[in-house]
């Protein structure tokens, strides 16, 4: 009987084959480019009574203006209820936070630095933060306070004035209460209950009770990345996100079985995932292969269904290669969100990693650790922007102002060499200003 779990060797892979398994499943973004559109023009011109539209509309949820905003009650009731049915929960979300604080505060750069880079030649950078982002924090397959951490805290280091966050409300209207929890946690107690296209064009135009935002961050679903791109000149969209996906290597002191543990992680988000464990060993790979079955038993229903989908596909399942090199490649190519790496002497792999938003070091840094409770931030660049990008950080909410200081003694040499590249770049002004008439200025005459 075959096995339910997808195996390709990548020896006897064409290269287009090869390079398909490369390839990500992305939603098709054309309807909802095309359909955003008159959600974005409603909440332009009619603000938050189209908010209310939309919750009845899309979320079967009654709202009104007054209650687009959660209330400072609602997040006392919210500590009160968790406090009462799950304390545990308050002390987990307490230790994820202080340690993605931790990790984010020591990200942060001087706020300011000058180098003197010739004698009397001064430059450097002055650093600040943006003044307003929206955390978007979805809610379409159940709630996540470790989105609201992960956006919400490296901005509060950042410095970021005004920040909040936009949320689609429950069936009854409120906010979840876990994150209401995180995000009070998290420094943040500015919360709109908006989802969708809907919320985007909100942070990007404004309403009567939201106010436009220089920039959104966070998952979210077609509707929302669609809503991003077609607002992208009125609102920074922040990094690219897509489906999650990871690779488990596991070289030949690996147990396969572990490693198979960590390869059902990512593969249970959802159907669109993409999940491989990579690895030169046919014995890692067979027990890998035979622990996953009995993992599945172990998930619910809804998940299982996902990671049988992803493990037994194109976009998922065990890669078999040549030598540890061939998996080294793979995995640079692939550019994936998360690597795990398992192996007895991990860290000699870590210099040949090129291309990866996260690596987790070790049998014992699972990727569920990374997810909620390590430090560094779990919103990463997908689809091989790995290549290109940086996870979320305190850099995504600065900006730098560059600055320049020349001393007197410096002026003449800088000025003679500004002077000719003007000339030659046809700028009389440029030359003009650096010219023998400045100095002459600069002497008193």
């Amino acid at each position: 009987m075959d096995s339910p779990v997808r195996r390709h060797h990548l020896k006897t892979l064409t290269k287009t084959d090869r390079d398909a398994l490369l390839n990500r499943t992305e939603s098709n973004l054309g309807r909802y480019l095309t359909s955003v559109g008159p959600i974005i023009d409603a909440v332009k011109e009619s603000g938050d009574e189209a908010l209310v539209r939309f919750a009845r509309d899309f979320d079967q949820v009654e709202l009104t203006t007054g209650s687009i905003r959660a209330r400072p009650e609602d997040f006392d009731a919210a500590f009160s209820s968790i406090n009462t049915a799950n304390p545990e929960l308050v002390d987990s979300i307490r230790f994820a936070a202080d340690s993605i604080r931790m990790f984010h505060q020591a990200q942060m750069p001087d706020p300011m630095r000058m180098n003197e880079v010739r004698p009397g030649v001064f430059c450097g950078e002055k650093i600040a933060p943006i003044p307003s982002v929206a955390c978007y924090v979805p809610r379409g397959k159940g709630s996540f306070p470790s989105v609201v951490l992960m956006t919400t805290i490296p901005a509060v280091v950042a410095g970021v004035k005004n920040v909040c966050i936009l949320t689609p409300p429950g069936p009854d209207g409120s906010v979840d209460d876990a994150t209401l929890v995180a995000a009070r946690i998290a420094g943040v107690e500015t919360i709109y209950k908006c989802g969708g296209a809907q919320a985007v064009a909100a942070a990007a135009f404004g309403t009567e009770t939201i106010p436009r935002a220089d920039k959104i961050v966070g998952p979210g679903s077609p509707w929302v990345v669609a809503a991003k791109q077609v607002l992208a000149d009125k609102i920074d969209p922040g990094p690219p996100a897509g489906p999650s996906e990871s690779i488990v290597f596991a070289d030949e002191t690996a147990d396969g079985k572990l490693a198979a543990l960590d390869l059902i992680i990512e593969s249970e988000h959802g159907p669109d995932s993409s999940a491989f464990l990579v690895t030169p060993s046919a014995e890692v790979a067979d027990e890998a292969q035979k622990a996953i079955p009995s993992y599945w038993e172990l998930l619910g229903e809804t998940r299982r269904s996902f990671s049988q989908t992803v493990l037994g596909g194109s976009i998922g399942g065990i890669v078999l290669a040549e030598n540890n090199t061939d998996c080294i490649r793979f995995i640079n190519d692939y550019a994936p969100e998360h690597l795990m790496i398992h192996s007895l002497e991990p860290f000699r792999y870590l210099g040949d990693i090129h291309h990866a938003g996260e690596v987790l070091l070790g049998r014992h840094t699972a990727i569920s650790l990374g997810n909620y409770v390590l430090g560094p931030n779990a919103v990463l660049p997908t689809s091989g922007a790995a290549r290109i990008h940086s996870p979320l950080g305190v850099h995504d909410f600065l900006k730098a102002t560059g600055i320049g200081y020349v001393t007197s003694g410096a002026y003449d040499e800088l000025a003679a060499h500004a002077h000719n590249l003007a000339v030659y770049e046809g700028f009389d002004g440029h030359a003009l200003a650096v010219s023998e008439l400045r100095k002459k200025l600069l002497s008193g005459g």
